[in-house]
């Protein structure tokens, strides 16, 4: 092993807490910006953790997060390299516009807010259902992993019996050290196959949900896109909607209640519950991975020029806590307006499903602001514990009380 290799530092990076940042973010973001780094292949690539240069990259449509060219590093010790290589829902440039504008005319607002109604309802229902286990309870596998399971089953249409077969394909998805090759790949046939049926009878027999929209939407485009547009979607879904909204409760949850202060404020004043929200997704300090962009032509990021074959590393939990974009930024400020954070990326290729994991953590803190005032963390925030492997950030548990 040579020099170089040995003082690259391996990424991500291990913070002090669950819910505390790494330091080098504040450092690299003071004295190196545009860091090299070691990722779990073995392969290097570079990490930005400035607002402006991250917001920059992201914005720029020339660069996606497909990491499919010879050149690009793997993100993940797999082969595939998971959602970001070639295991995962890649496709071209323009195709991934179409995608993006197909999904648009049936992913609405219209359609976000007329699902509002029945995530209470869940919420209320997974409440009750807490409440009578007793406490003290897991609220992450009571409330945060169960809700956006169910929201996601109903989007597509398929049964929430089936929410524990969901929750292991996204996890092999999202591995970065903790399932082999043979694993996802045995499980991504799986999730294949049972969605190509599931397709097949929404093809049949269509009801009220996105893919027999998509249906409607695809053979409306005369054989432009295929029904892997509906695989796409669904594996997006699963991994945006399921996972990173599920992981995002609990820390959520947790971050409110680690200074009982905040969750007092929110008790005084319900309005604040949106900024709530958004401060809690700028503040979490365990987003997972970031997201990464392969540079297919030379650029200037900063005051370095970026040559073409780069894989790039935008850390978004970094970004948001830039004092030179937030004022305060290691505190967490529920009244924080405006709060342009980039927790759902930036440019052509923000999170599509935003609208729909804005909605879902509004509502789960609006039941239990009303259901649980009294409720607090069982353990000290300093013992709760990171999940570990995955792309994404999230706590293993989140025990509370009432």
């Amino acid at each position: 092993m040579n020099d170089t290799s040995r003082q690259t530092p391996h990424y991500p990076f291990s913070p002090p807490g669950a819910l505390e940042p790494p330091q080098e973010w504040a450092s690299l973001r003071e004295g190196c910006p545009v860091a090299p780094i070691r990722l779990a292949s073995g392969d290097e690539s570079l990490l930005l953790t400035r607002y402006a240069d991250v917001r920059q990259l992201l914005s720029d449509p020339r660069f996606t997060h497909h990491l499919d060219s010879a050149d690009a590093a793997n993100i993940t010790a797999n082969e595939s390299g998971g959602v970001f290589g070639s295991g995962g829902t890649n496709m071209g440039a323009d195709a991934h516009r179409q995608w993006r504008q197909l999904i648009g005319k049936a992913f609405t607002a219209k359609r976000v807010s007329a699902m509002q109604p029945g995530i209470e309802a869940m919420a209320e229902h997974l409440v009750d259902e807490m409440i009578k286990q007793g406490s003290p309870a897991d609220l992450a596998g009571a409330l945060g992993f169960p809700l956006p399971v169910w929201v996601i089953c109903d989007l597509l249409g398929v049964p929430d019996s089936d929410r524990d077969r969901f929750s292991y394909w996204s996890d092999t998805m999202l591995s970065l050290t903790r399932f082999t090759q043979e694993e996802i790949d045995a499980a991504q046939a799986e999730f294949d196959d049972y969605l190509r049926a599931h397709v097949a009878a929404k093809r049949a027999t269509p009801g009220d949900d996105l893919i027999s929209e998509l249906i409607s939407l695809v053979g409306a485009l005369d054989g432009r896109m295929t029904e892997e547009i509906m695989m796409l979607t669904a594996k997006g879904l699963l991994i945006a909607g399921h996972e990173t909204t599920s992981n995002m409760i609990g820390k959520m949850v947790a971050m409110l209640l680690a200074d009982r202060a905040r969750w007092e404020q929110l008790l005084a004043d319900r309005s604040l519950i949106r900024l709530a929200v958004e401060e809690s997704l700028r503040y979490d300090a365990n987003p997972g991975f970031g997201i990464p962009r392969y540079i297919s032509e030379e650029i200037q990021v900063d005051d370095t020029t970026v040559p073409a074959g780069t894989t790039v590393v935008c850390n978004l939990a970094a970004a948001n806590r830039d004092e030179r974009q937030f004022d305060h930024a290691a505190d967490m400020d529920l009244t924080r307006s405006p709060n342009p954070h980039l927790a759902f990326g930036a440019g052509p290729y923000s999170c599509l499903g935003q609208a729909l994991a804005r909605t879902e953590l509004q509502t789960v803190l609006k039941v239990l602001l009303d259901r649980l005032p009294t409720l607090e963390l069982a353990v000290p925030a300093a013992d709760l514990a990171r999940r570990e492997g995955l792309i994404v950030g999230g706590l293993q548990r989140v025990p509370v009380r009432w």
